[in-house]
């Protein structure tokens, strides 16, 4: 069982839709909390994903909150694996994944994030977001609402505390025009921009380094004030968390292999400036 002070990811993400629900409810923590016989702190600290919480818990609240059929048997599955270090989920539309990515985000202090093939959805525009959905045969029916959450996800980088980013790409990123050269040359030039805003930082490995470490996927690292570090590894049918120590500190020394090998921010920014210029051309 994971410490009360160190949920897991299943943990903070059941949270997070519990505090949902009750305020969807508009029913005071404090209300909810009598109604059970708890101290207001105990909800809140299940809320916020400092502590854990049992299924005969989330059970109680499912009852008070009206919850029943498919989304009570969802969410009790969330409470009953609540304590696994790492997971997997498979995806289809806004999945409980992209959910709990989306809330480890907005709780990180820092986020560095590793792509060998796409821009990171966090600084994608709106076409190349879509052009990305195109290009990988999502469903038109999901593919706006898909479009619509990636965007909304960068709201944390304007945020009045932003977390740092630290992005590194392959230099292929850059060359493959994903919507056509025009909406390619425009997703470059607001990589361009975003480089120049404080705690982001962007890093290009140049094809003339050959082979190198990440060539065999993208990954995210996310650390946050109070829980462990999260690893996310993104594939097209499923989306892995890894929480283990040893795992995430693997994923650093990949990180600085990456740094090592790339090029200076400065030089980065120079490259992906160049190549907006020669799409813009085309």
């Amino acid at each position: 069982m994971a410490k009360a002070s160190q949920p897991t990811v299943v943990g903070r993400g059941l949270g997070g839709e519990l505090r949902e629900l009750r305020d969807a409810r508009r029913m005071a923590q404090r209300r909810v909390a009598i109604r059970l016989g708890w101290q207001p702190s105990k909800l809140s600290r299940i809320e916020n994903g400092i502590q854990g919480v049992s299924a005969a818990d989330v059970a109680s609240l499912l009852v008070i909150y009206g919850v029943t059929g498919d989304a009570r048997k969802r969410l009790l599955g969330m409470a009953e694996r609540s304590a696994e270090v790492g997971w997997w989920e498979a995806i289809g539309g806004l999945s409980e994944e992209s959910r709990t990515l989306i809330r480890l985000e907005a709780e990180a202090t820092a986020i560095v994030n590793w792509e060998p093939m796409l821009v990171p959805g966090l600084l994608q525009t709106a076409d190349y977001a879509q052009a990305v959905m195109v290009g990988c045969g999502v469903p038109a029916e999901e593919a706006q609402g898909r479009v619509a959450a990636r965007l909304g996800r960068q709201a944390v980088l304007t945020r009045p505390t932003p977390p740092t980013l630290h992005v590194l790409l392959d230099e292929m990123v850059l060359r493959r025009a994903l919507g056509g050269a025009r909406v390619m040359g425009r997703q470059l030039r607001h990589l361009v921009e975003a480089a120049d805003r404080p705690g982001l930082t962007l890093r290009v490995v140049p094809l003339a380094v050959g082979g190198h470490t990440g060539l065999d996927g993208s990954f995210a690292l996310f650390d946050f004030p109070r829980n462990r570090s999260v690893v996310f590894l993104d594939h097209k049918l499923t989306g892995l968390f890894l929480e283990e120590a040893p795992q995430v500190a693997h994923f650093r020394r990949e990180v600085d292999r990456l740094v090592e090998v790339a090029l200076s921010p400065v030089d980065s920014v120079e490259l992906v400036a160049r190549y907006a210029t020669e799409h813009e051309r085309e």
